[in-house]
């Protein structure tokens, strides 16, 4: 048991679990890492590191919200410092064991309405029908002249072919009885 106890004691910190443990371990490197390099002798750059741990979510344990919190009071200790130009430090946790998803928690509590959303739908449905109904109408309209027209199309080719062949026929046996009937002229008048 103590040396599970040991595994999860992080800075003096207990944790529930070992991934939390890790997690206050790593910020631990991170900001060993910042002390050596930091100057404190120029407050714009430890301001720069501080905005930009804050943006970036680097520190989420109370190891380094401890230090956001020691560089917050560095800032606070400037002269010209101006309280209400320091950024708050952001508590990414909720106190009753959750955590928070997301930055802003009022997103989630404020919900879209789904009268808007049955709207929509009702339009977008609407819209669809009318869509529907003029398509339906214009193939109906095509059909319709295809039907009527002289010209040979796929619908009434057939019967365009078999007209123009009766009309070749016709003229033909015409042209036929004209001949003979001239040759029996030409035959009675010699």
């Amino acid at each position: 048991m103590d040396s599970e106890k040991n595994a999860l004691s992080v800075g003096g910190y207990l944790f529930f679990t070992e991934k939390d443990a890790q997690l206050a371990r790593t910020e631990e490197q991170r900001i060993a890492y910042l002390e050596e390099r930091i100057d404190y002798s120029s407050p714009e750059s430890i301001r720069y590191i501080y905005e930009k741990t804050i943006q970036e979510r680097l520190f989420k344990t109370p190891i380094g919200i401890n230090y956001l919190h020691k560089l917050r009071d560095f800032l606070l200790a400037q002269p010209e410092a101006d309280p209400g130009s320091i950024m708050e430090i952001p508590l990414y946790i909720t106190f009753d064991g959750g955590l928070r998803e997301r930055t802003n928690p009022a997103r989630e509590r404020v919900a879209p309405s789904r009268k808007k959303d049955r709207d929509r739908e009702k339009e977008r449905f609407t819209i669809s029908v009318f869509l529907n109904v003029m398509l339906v109408i214009a193939i109906l309209a095509m059909f319709g002249i295809c039907f009527a027209s002289d010209q040979p199309n796929i619908v009434n080719y057939e019967r365009a072919i078999t007209d123009k062949y009766a009309s070749w026929e016709q003229e033909l046996t015409e042209r036929e009885q004209a001949i003979r009937d001239r040759e029996r002229e030409l035959k009675l008048s010699e």
